[in-house]
């Protein structure tokens, strides 16, 4: 799925070299993204938990232990996919996040040391904790006004979900109206959709006596009931759900978490009666011993315990990365192993040109779920591991359908099997396929490429499916599939072609209302969808171009740093001279590498680029970004903080500063406005009073934005 050179992706975190981490963080980037997209939009995972928890673990340390080289797309910085494009979409007005991950005892108290020492005054030593098994289910948010459910919604990509406020409404455990005291005039519900396990075994019974194909695993069938497009079917389901969390709220009725999971249990909300509070990391690890123990008599599927900081106010001043909340982590279980047969390896050609082994396997059951693909990463993993087709495999599974290969059992291989070679040429378009050589490295990159460009239809029916995307253009009616078909009739071949399809449609003998499945309606409801997105927020045109590296939270980025398309397009004109102004600026921006900042500035040097963008310009207009008004004097600031800080930690002055709308940059330069330094402040105080950058104290800082 990405690149990287050929020994970074197996080597030792620690071994790690600058160049070669900046080289396995895109690689993982850009893995970890194909896999969310299928885990979370289509229900239909290609690895395990355990594999896709292995992928963001290697790399959360490797941003750890290169804190510079954390990029703005990094997985780290996101949750979850897009939503279907079968429902109306719902945007949630608290995000729906994620959690991280502890896979040892040593991680969670990683976890609470991590906790206790974000506060300055050690208020947090004594903190308690909840713990709650984690659910292996579908996550839903609830929302009640004035106690009656109004709106149910999936999480989506954190930031959007899907309406399935009528099939939620046939789920018996869902209440319509919560009921008691106290009851808030808003309150969002958040929790979790699941199956039983007789629920699953009664429905496959019905299955396979109407002669019908079975379902895979509880988590993919409640997921899939619950967004039927007819909610009689989701009745019919057996679903059930408990309440964990909450988002949107008028008032809180208690100050911790525990209070409030059993103020919604009084509300009618069911809530997980294993929810326990632990004042230790002993206790927590106790817990999740228990619970792991007690997993097969539950009649339900968990996958690990969740633990969070039980007092709300520590919870809101520890805060949120972008992906997961600081106050919480989920602790999981080990994985389940067995052994198959490795039948073929199908090469899979990427958006960017990457080509990806699947293992295709012999269908085998591990833990009650049929797995029967594999995504073997890269030729070297291949090589690596010896894999050879007609393999007995070990693999291992921790809750989803596709598992990890892990190893070969070499003493059952048939003599007559023979090394796998790696394809040399493209499978989508006959190109030479390569494996470029890194210019910081001068070692080759461990993905091979094809070279076919816009010439090579995977590539390019990808490209045209990531511009369409949710999160780029979105145009209803414009989906995978009919991207592939109008790509394969030659009707749309890059994205301009979108923006003129309805006048050419006019003028050919073959128009679109002559094809099955496309009548005069849908033919004039397409086009005016499309007619709507001709003008187009900047940071979800910057996304749609599908320039690598490049991801939503980058795109955004450079969209609120140069305001308008032409001001980005001169400054990366400008930046071509690494010695420029211009190149020191986009550097500059928190959240933009080098990484980043030379493939933005190679896609405007590349000549067939400028060509589609210029096409695509004369169709579409991308409007200015707009910041939010507020009355902080330090809203578009740009601020360094530097030292060590008395009143708060330099993690919360960050989050301060950012809810004041500045932002925080890592190092100064001539675009900073403010030094915010603490004692012991070293090389940045010395450079700002060389560029005659406003330097304050911390006491300074807070009478500026009016805290004091």
């Amino acid at each position: 799925m990405s690149g990287g050179d050929d020994s970074s992706a197996n080597m030792l975190v620690e071994e790690l070299t600058d160049a070669q981490a900046e080289t396995e963080l895109q690689r993982l980037t850009e893995e970890i993204t194909h896999h969310d997209a299928l885990y979370y939009a289509d229900d239909a995972p290609e690895i395990t938990d355990a594999d896709y928890d292995a992928l963001r673990q290697r790399n959360e340390a490797i941003e750890a232990r290169f804190p510079g080289l954390i990029r703005p797309d990094s997985p780290s910085q996101r949750v979850g996919a897009a939503p279907s494009e079968q429902f109306a979409k719902v945007t949630h007005t608290v995000p729906m996040l994620s959690l991280g991950n502890a896979f040892s005892g040593d991680d969670v108290r990683d976890f609470v040391d991590r906790v206790r020492r974000f506060f300055k005054k050690g208020e947090a030593n004594e903190a308690a904790f909840t713990a709650e098994p984690k659910i292996d289910g579908l996550s839903i948010s609830l929302r009640y006004e004035r106690g009656k459910l109004v709106l149910a919604a999936t999480r989506g990509d954190g930031a959007t979900g899907e309406n399935v406020t009528a099939n939620v409404r046939t789920i018996p455990d869902i209440p319509h109206v919560l009921s008691g005291a106290n009851v808030p005039d808003v309150f969002e519900v958040r929790g979790e959709i699941f199956m039983r396990h007789e629920d699953f075994a009664e429905l496959n019974a019905a299955q396979e006596a109407a002669g019908k194909q079975t379902y895979v695993n509880p988590r993919n069938t409640a997921a899939g009931s619950l967004r039927q497009l007819d909610p009689s079917v989701t009745a019919s389901r057996k679903l059930h759900f408990f309440g964990y969390a909450w988002g949107e709220v008028s008032a809180l009725p208690a100050d911790t978490q525990m209070g409030v999971i059993e103020a919604m249990q009084k509300w009618g909300v069911p809530t997980n009666p294993l929810t326990r509070l632990c004042h230790t990391v002993d206790e927590l690890i106790t817990a999740h011993a228990d619970f792991e123990t007690e997993r097969s008599a539950l009649g339900y599927d968990i996958d690990g315990v969740v633990y969070k900081v039980d007092r709300l106010d520590l919870q809101e001043r520890l805060g949120f990365v972008s992906r997961a909340p600081r106050w919480a982590i989920a602790h999981k279980f080990p994985a389940e192993r067995a052994t198959t047969i490795l039948k073929g390896i199908e090469i899979q050609v990427g958006r960017t040109g990457s080509l990806t082994p699947v293992a295709k396997l012999e269908p085998v059951t591990v833990g009650g779920v049929v797995v029967q693909n594999a995504t073997l990463h890269n030729e070297d993993e291949i090589a690596r591991k010896g894999v050879r087709i007609g393999d007995t495999v070990v693999i291992q599974r921790a809750g989803d359908v596709i598992p990890q290969v892990l190893s070969v059992i070499e003493e059952k291989r048939p003599k007559d099997l023979k090394p796998f070679e790696f394809p040399k040429v493209c499978p989508a378009c006959g190109s030479h396929a390569v494996r470029e050589i890194h210019p910081k490295t001068g070692r080759e990159d461990v993905v091979r490429r094809c070279t076919g460009g816009l010439i090579c239809p995977a590539q390019a029916v990808e490209r045209l499916k990531h511009f369409v995307s949710r999160n780029a253009y979105d145009i209803e009616g414009l989906g995978s599939k009919q991207v592939e078909a109008f790509y394969e009739e030659g009707r749309v071949m890059r994205p301009a072609d979108i923006f003129t399809l309805e006048v050419r449609n006019a003028r050919t003998d073959k128009p679109l209302q002559g094809k099955e499945g496309w009548g005069d309606q849908s033919v004039a409801n397409l086009f005016a969808a499309i007619n709507e997105r001709r003008a187009i927020s900047l940071d979800r045109f910057i996304y749609a171009l599908g320039v690598r590296h490049i991801g939503e939270t980058t795109a955004r980025l450079l969209a609120r740093s140069y305001g308008t398309f032409d001001a980005l397009r001169v400054a990366m004109i400008a930046a071509s001279d690494h010695e420029s102004s211009a190149y020191e600026e986009l550097n500059n921006i928190d959240g933009i590498g080098q990484v980043v900042a030379d493939a933005i500035i190679e896609f405007f040097a590349e000549d067939h680029n400028i060509e589609v963008l210029d096409a695509l310009l004369q169709e579409v207009t991308p409007e200015p970004f707009l910041v939010e008004e507020t009355s902080s004097p330090v809203t578009g600031k740009t601020v360094v903080f530097t030292g060590s800080m008395e009143r708060l930690s330099r993690s919360e002055a960050k989050v301060m500063a950012e809810r004041y709308g500045a932002k925080v940059a890592g190092s100064v330069s001539s675009k900073t406005d403010y030094l915010v330094a603490g004692e012991a402040a070293g090389s940045k105080l010395k450079k700002a009073q060389e560029l005659g950058v406003q330097v304050l104290s911390e006491d300074d800082w807070f009478r500026l934005v009016g805290e004091e």
